[in-house]
């Protein structure tokens, strides 16, 4: 019998099952919830902040994605692992998220990208993943109750302890809010992309993502990409012609070595764009409040309302805070809004160069309806860089 045969039997009604040789895992969550399945990924323990995520594929530009730095992901989606994964699609180097959550673990994977399983891929990175969970579930109580700090676990000592123990260990670990988690995710070293290229663009690492340089230096732009914390003069001194605030984790109000800088650089007049981080963050710095959703924004189905065109975008997002709309400034014009419930996803100044969105244009994974804000914003350099001559 070859090795792939003894992988499979047949059960009672005659359908063919795949045999589960893996050990057992917990997710325990906050309120007390302990659900038991199936292990994948490292062994060990992990804590976050529970969130659930709503794309149909892309888990491994998920799982890279800096912004989820301190969170455990439940993808929305049953069926996870059936592509595989590559080196082509990684959004960084390393997996930020603290833990995966799915329905069903494909034990097969077809691909002619493939280079590995997901399994072994979060071997690799160190990531503790458990699967045979009710996802539904899950997502049902997230939405209900928001998000909440969780514990995924394999230890043998996890598996036989008290559930009040465990739930312990969750409620004594870091909440979300009041975390800047940029330090753990950012460059640290300044380092430059597409040099030569016609525009100049400072970027401000929160936790950029790969896809977020691609649109840039693939539009004539030379990109250098500074440490999440450098000061504005050090920025200003290079004479850019347009500053990057990228995507990154944790809560915007909490980043105050950053937000000390922005103003230096919103008053230098040369066009900003911001996206996810970058967004609050100039929001923060021009006199806006931010909030913690009850359960976030994760997926790439997430539509958008551009209300200075009237058209809707589907958009992918990924952020667990948002900018509170009733604190704009008048300085700032409120220019699109999420149709699910309202909340902000993007302004601009009326008199400055300077525009930002929550979501994220560079769509990997998601849709590609709003790649045009790279378009927009290479618009603005030109235009100031043609008004300076």
């Amino acid at each position: 019998m070859s090795e792939r045969a003894k992988r499979f039997y047949r059960d009672q009604s005659g359908k063919l099952r795949i045999k589960q040789d893996r050990a057992a895992a917990r997710l325990v969550m906050e309120d007390g919830t302990v659900l038991e399945g199936l292990s994948f990924g490292a062994s060990g323990r992990s804590f976050g902040e529970l969130v659930f995520n709503t794309s149909l594929m892309g888990y491994q530009e998920v799982l890279t994605d800096p912004s989820y730095a301190g969170q455990v992901i439940t993808m929305t989606y049953p069926e996870m692992g059936n592509y595989g994964a590559n080196a082509e699609d990684l959004e960084s180097k390393k997996v930020f998220a603290r833990g995966l959550v799915v329905r069903h673990l494909s034990r097969l994977h077809s691909n002619f990208r493939a280079q590995e399983s997901l399994e072994a891929f979060m071997q690799r990175h160190g990531v503790v993943g458990i699967s045979e969970v009710d996802t539904r579930h899950i997502t049902r109580k997230l939405r209900d109750q928001g998000a909440m700090r969780c514990l995924i676990t394999n230890l043998e000592e996890d598996l036989a302890a008290d559930t009040a123990k465990l739930t312990k260990l969750v409620k004594d670990s870091p909440e979300m809010t009041g975390q800047d988690l940029t330090a753990e995710v950012t460059t640290d070293k300044v380092y430059k992309l597409g040099q030569g290229n016609k525009l100049k663009v400072s970027v401000l690492d929160f936790g950029c993502k790969a896809n977020i340089l691609n649109e840039l230096t693939k539009r004539d732009i030379e990109v250098t990409v500074y440490p999440a914390q450098t000061a504005a003069k050090a920025v200003l001194e290079t004479k850019p012609d347009g500053i990057f605030l990228s995507n990154g984790p944790g809560d915007p109000a909490a980043c105050a070595a950053v937000l000390k800088e922005l103003p230096q650089l919103i008053e230098s007049k040369i066009p900003i764009f911001g996206i996810c981080l970058g967004h609050q963050l100039l929001s923060i710095a021009m006199g806006a409040s931010t909030y913690k959703l009850k359960f976030g924004h994760r997926g790439g189905n997430q539509p958008v309302k551009d209300l200075t065109t009237g058209k809707i975008e589907v958009t992918s997002q990924n952020h667990g805070f948002a900018v509170d709309d009733k604190s704009l400034p008048e300085h700032l014009e409120l220019t699109h809004i999420n149709l699910n419930d309202n909340s902000v996803e993007g302004f601009r100044h009326r008199t400055l160069p300077i525009f930002a969105v929550q979501y994220h244009p560079e769509s990997s994974p998601g849709p590609h309806d709003s790649t045009y804000l790279f378009d927009r914003f290479v618009s603005l350099m030109s235009g100031a860089v043609k008004a300076a001559k």
